[in-house]
């Protein structure tokens, strides 16, 4: 099973800009975790790891103060290292800058997560297809039983690098530990997400948010729906524009024999 700790592992970075008020954030919860963690001579010591020297001149007897001066003008890629080494999720307005799944790798479109059950991986793959017009790139994992390591780490990738998250509630839904962990994980970084109706009523953390229903609709009406609860977020609607302006004409064949 994919626990909560293991697609919170971090992942490789390549480069990082982070935005001043996520910044003085992050730093704020270094501080205080490592308050909790270390007294004075092992704060050195872990931030000493990281090319860090000890503050000077800090008068509070604060643990936590002492942390925030001493991360004072550390370059934005140093300190989201050490919120990954802490285990911290590092804030989602850059999850671009992180290691993406393969089918993701160098695009610049919206990066929507399509959770689903196994079963029903040919109705995820159908609404991916259609979600293609609107500059929005899904990402369709076809197993959720016995997953091989490479598997795992693509869906962490997948987990940690989404724009937004939508979960395709079919029957079944419910009762995967697979999904309910995605939704978790979703939950947990504050991205958008969208629950879809798809003969199952949404469980959960997420049964209290209105649910967008299937009826009597194609895939291609219910993509065009969920590009426009997208496009109406304040937290998906400056990204989703992003990536249809940089986003190609295509023209894709759908499979007319999926019930959906």
């Amino acid at each position: 099973m994919l626990s909560f700790r293991a697609i919170l592992l971090p992942l490789i970075m390549e480069r990082c800009d982070v935005r001043i008020a996520e910044k003085i954030a992050l730093i704020d919860k270094i501080g205080r975790e490592l308050q909790g963690r270390y007294g004075y001579d092992g704060i050195d010591v872990f931030l000493g790891d990281f090319g860090i020297d000890p503050p000077v001149n800090v008068t509070a007897n604060s643990k936590w103060v002492y942390v925030k001066s001493a991360l004072r003008g550390v370059p934005d890629d140093v300190v989201v290292r050490i919120a990954q080494e802490l285990d911290m999720v590092v804030p989602g307005s850059h999850n671009h800058l992180l290691v993406p799944p393969r089918n993701w790798k160098d695009t610049k479109l919206f990066r929507l997560f399509i959770s689903h059950i196994s079963k029903d991986k040919l109705k995820a793959t159908r609404l991916k297809e259609c979600l293609t017009p609107y500059g929005i790139t899904g990402f369709v994992a076809h197993e959720d039983i016995h997953p091989t390591l490479e598997w795992q780490s693509e869906i962490e990738r997948g987990l940690q690098t989404m724009d937004a998250f939508i979960a395709v509630h079919t029957v079944g839904f419910s009762q995967s530990y697979w999904t309910q962990q995605e939704i978790g994980f979703a939950i947990g970084r504050g991205v958008k997400v969208i629950s879809f109706k798809m003969g199952e009523d949404p469980t959960g953390f997420i049964s209290k948010q209105q649910a967008l229903a299937r009826r009597d609709r194609t895939a291609e009406e219910i993509a065009k729906e969920i590009d426009a609860l997208l496009s109406e977020d304040p937290r998906t609607a400056e990204r989703l524009a992003e990536a249809k302006a940089s986003a190609k004409p295509t023209s894709s064949v759908l499979d007319e024999d999926i019930p959906f």
